[in-house]
């Protein structure tokens, strides 16, 4: 990485899901199994039906919610109650990512799909709460999702994030296209790499990145 490459950077912008926990926690394999159960019960369909549409709804839209609001009308509030009920007593905490984290300067932002409760609820579990300066959910884009690009400049205005001087780290890699036609610096993080013009940097070890980054 160079040296410089974020020299610049004063607002650093995570995402959450497989983010600022690994992948290996499977998280989402418990949401999708309640996602799965409020479609079959908004929709009156059978499971295979339900896991279909919310596999079509993530696809076409952004996420399960908003194929639901899109084409049914569902309300968001239950929904994301419902299907962020999940246990998270084998997130470990981190101490050194969270060292890193509180390292960086300038302002420390979660923007997550999933609600702000539930990652207020993650960080905790993880031993990350209280080092970020705001953090946002779905419900502040006005229920709209990553990866459109005016969810992520709803939640940037009323932060007053400056997109040329952030940095976005994420791990799905279409939700990194808006921040990077705005101007961001932006980081995927997971397992595989993605090669694409609108992702700078990639990293399997979030930890290691902000080590070698400070």
């Amino acid at each position: 990485m160079p040296s410089d490459a974020f020299s610049h950077i004063k607002y650093w912008v995570f995402d959450l899901d497989n983010t600022l926990y690994p992948p290996q926690a499977r998280l989402f394999d418990q949401i999708e199994v309640r996602m799965t159960q409020y479609v079959m019960d908004a929709l009156c369909v059978q499971r295979d039906e339900a896991d279909r549409l919310r596999r079509h709804y993530w696809a076409t839209y952004g996420t399960t919610l908003a194929g639901l609001m899109r084409e049914h009308d569902v309300n968001p509030a239950p929904y994301l109650t419902d299907v962020h009920d999940i246990s998270l007593d084998h997130l470990e905490h981190d101490p050194e990512l969270a060292a890193y984290i509180r390292a960086l300067p300038g302002r420390r932002i979660v923007y997550t799909n999933g609600s702000a409760p539930y990652a207020e609820r993650v960080l905790a579990a993880r031993g990350l709460n209280g080092l970020f300066d705001a953090i946002y959910g779905v419900e502040h884009a006005r229920f709209r999702p990553k990866p459109e690009r005016e969810a992520f400049e709803e939640v940037f205005t009323t932060d007053g994030v400056v997109p040329s001087e952030a940095a976005m780290f994420e791990d799905e890699p279409r939700n990194l296209a808006a921040p990077h036609d705005m101007g961001m610096r932006t980081v995927l993080v997971g397992p595989d790499p993605h090669n694409a013009d609108h992702i700078h940097f990639h990293t399997d070890d979030l930890t290691a990145f902000l080590r070698c980054l400070l």
